[in-house]
């Protein structure tokens, strides 16, 4: 019989794609399934997660992986999107459901949670994080407690998603450091603790014991008898983060694009202001604790919404804009008709966690071709990324930006990011699916001896065009 491969599994979890990945001691990937559930709606009939079928499936997988004849399982770990609980009740069972971030906040809840803790200035720097709804974790055990009684009065305790799904394997309670620490607003990070509003509001006794994300749960495999080591899981923005810790020494950020932009400097661990936490900054926490200062923008989502409007009005295909090069003529174009490639004033008031860019006011009949409007849109959105991302580079000397991700491909984006960060090193990272791979380095240590190699991210620099800067 062959020898079987020692692998660390991965289920990684987005709001749409459903990953499975599997890797070798050296981090080569084996194997990849994705797989996606239609939404089911909640009890208010908004779109939420079906929970029974992404159970069933990591439960089903994880059979399989146990009993297969090609690799031999030794650690397994979860990501998943953030600012997302699943209620358990007293007999450990599943109750209510996985409400949706983008679900509406009742302004009159929020209004009352904000006064009762000083006021919105005060509780958001005192959680060094921006208040958002839904997209607080806090304010949705809040919502429960008060818009749901009954639900509420059922639940033993609140499981972030990572966490459940790690329970699913090792029946255990954990809460995790990057799921409190990503915009939940549950977290003291001066106290390293549960935030101290939570015992006020008589929440805290629905919450886990907290623990790093590098700790495993030792599991038995009952065919063969071997240990299986199953980590507590991580939030993804913070599971991608891992990689280029492990692999480079001088200070960097990182531009993680998506749906979200995320931008993390993991060498300012200065908590944000009040200032700068109306504009979409905050502290994420990195799976052994240290905060990491780090700006939102929901531009990805912008991105999509305008290349509609812009394939829409033009009457061509979404490929076509995407398939773009940076063309310098058509910069030059619209110079000549008064558009700016920045402003050298007020781009800061351009930027929240999900302020869109200047481009959703524009008209788009001020445009004589799709190539005009397609890299002015790209313009407004390095616009606002820049002034986001100066909010994490403040008081470090940063060389190196990475970005990954979707926007990564985009030639307009990359080469007007270049120019836009003219002094620093601007790369475009590739490496086997960055998320997982860092939930998986995350338990490295528990099963893995091997040295890490230097070629687990590889990177494309882009060069600035120095007739096309962004005004400092």
């Amino acid at each position: 019989m062959e020898k079987k491969i020692p692998v660390v599994a991965v289920f990684d979890v987005g709001k749409t794609n459903k990953k499975l990945l599997v890797f070798d001691a050296d981090y080569n990937l084996l194997k990849e399934e994705v797989t996606c559930f239609d939404e089911i709606a909640d009890d208010d009939g908004f779109p939420c997660e079906n929970m029974d079928a992404l159970a069933e499936w990591v439960l089903s997988e994880y059979e399989k992986l146990k009993r297969s004849e090609k690799f031999q399982l030794k650690a397994v770990n979860f990501s998943t999107y953030g600012a997302s609980l699943v209620y358990m009740n007293h007999k450990r069972d599943r109750v209510g459901y996985l409400y949706n971030y983008l679900k509406p906040y009742p302004p009159e809840l929020a209004e009352q949670l904000i006064e009762a803790r000083g006021g919105m200035t005060y509780f958001s720097e005192d959680t060094s994080s921006p208040i958002m709804g839904h997209l607080n974790a806090g304010l949705q055990l809040y919502w429960l407690k008060h818009q749901k009684t009954d639900l509420f009065n059922n639940v033993a305790t609140a499981l972030h998603l990572p966490q459940y799904l790690s329970f699913l394997i090792t029946g255990q309670y954990k809460a995790e450091l990057t799921s409190l620490g990503c915009h939940s607003a549950m977290w003291d990070f001066s106290k390293m603790n549960y935030h101290s509003w939570l015992q006020e509001e008589g929440l805290h006794t629905r919450l886990a014991t907290v623990t790093k994300g590098n700790e495993v749960i030792r599991c038995s495999n009952e065919f063969t008898g071997e240990e299986i080591w199953v980590g507590t899981g991580l939030h993804d923005s913070s599971a991608a983060v891992n990689p280029y810790l492990s692999r480079f020494t001088d200070p960097f950020m990182i531009l993680s694009t998506g749906t979200w932009v995320i931008c993390m400097n993991p060498f300012n661990s200065d908590l944000p202001d009040s200032r700068e936490l109306e504009k979409g900054c905050l502290s994420y926490l990195t799976y052994q604790g240290a905060p990491i200062k780090t700006t939102m923008l929901f531009a990805g989502n912008d991105h999509d919404q305008q290349v509609k409007r812009i394939t829409q009005y033009f009457a061509i295909n979404e490929t076509y804009l995407k398939s773009m090069v940076y063309d310098g003529g058509v910069i030059e174009q619209l110079e000549k008709k008064g558009f700016q490639l920045a402003s050298k004033s007020g781009a800061a008031d351009l930027v929240s966690a999900t302020t869109p860019c200047l481009f959703n006011s524009r008209d788009l009949s001020f445009f004589n071709s799709p190539e005009q409007a397609y890299h002015q849109l790209l313009i407004d959105l390095v616009i606002q990324q820049k002034a986001s991302a100066d909010m994490v580079l403040q008081n470090t000397e940063i060389d190196n930006i990475y970005v990954d991700g979707g926007f990564c491909k985009n030639k307009i984006y990359m080469q007007l990011l270049a120019n836009a960060f003219s002094t620093k090193n601007v790369f475009a990272t590739s490496m086997t699916q960055g998320t997982a791979l860092g939930a998986a380095l995350a338990i490295h240590d528990s099963w893995n001896g091997g040295q890490l190699s230097e070629s687990l991210i590889s990177l494309k620099r882009w060069i600035a065009h120095q007739d096309r800067l962004v005004p400092r």
